[in-house]
């Protein structure tokens, strides 16, 4: 049985050097990974999270919870897992690109995967690119950097908003069960006897 998806009737703002990123995930342990490279990376874009491909076309749709933009920004940036559950990334892909407002977002697609056929389908539904996701914390940081300087490359061309003051949102912070099990990273220390 097909559903409706509903449509977008708002226009996506102008880009922002503080816009936010918007992460589908539902793995907590990748969640957190995720989130900890950012912080450990320096990555200074804000980043939302929602757990299902319903939740994610929901967000971006701004219906529901997700209603309020001052809340929950349209993202400059989309980081995709494929395998999500509900609706899969490869339906939200082909649901985002159906959107004029939104078919422009630029979409990186996150996975455990690296089978072709799931690179060329994701290709041929308008992700920009297609990044395999690692275990490791020094990989993680390293792929945050890498879609961070992807992000300064494409950031001209795509719309996004600044996060209100009150973000992020109580819900999307991470459970304090789950955050005892994965303490916060060391500060990077300032290098020491260097000089420019």
């Amino acid at each position: 049985m097909h559903r409706e998806r509903p449509q977008i009737v708002t226009r996506v703002p102008t880009m922002d050097d503080k816009t936010t990123i918007l992460l589908a995930e539902d793995r907590e342990d990748d969640i957190i990974l995720i989130q900890r490279a950012f912080k450990a990376g320096g990555i200074p874009y804000p980043l939302m999270v929602v757990r299902d491909g319903e939740e994610a076309i929901s967000y971006l749709s701004g219906v529901g919870r997700y209603a309020n933009r001052e809340l929950y920004p349209i993202p400059g940036l989309f980081l995709l897992d494929l395998t999500l559950p509900v609706t899969d990334g490869f339906e939200v892909l082909r649901w985002i690109r159906g959107q004029p407002v939104l078919k422009d977002i630029p979409v990186v697609v996150l996975t455990a995967s690296d089978r072709i056929r799931d690179v060329n389908q994701a290709y041929q539904l308008g992700a920009y690119s297609f990044l395999v996701k690692s275990l490791d914390f020094l990989d993680a940081i390293a792929l945050a950097h890498a879609i961070s300087e992807y992000w300064l490359k494409i950031k001209k061309h795509a719309p996004a908003q600044l996060p209100p003051p009150q973000w992020p949102p109580k819900e999307n912070l991470i459970p304090p069960s789950v955050a005892a099990e994965y303490p916060e990273p060391p500060a990077p220390r300032p290098d020491v006897g260097t000089s420019c």
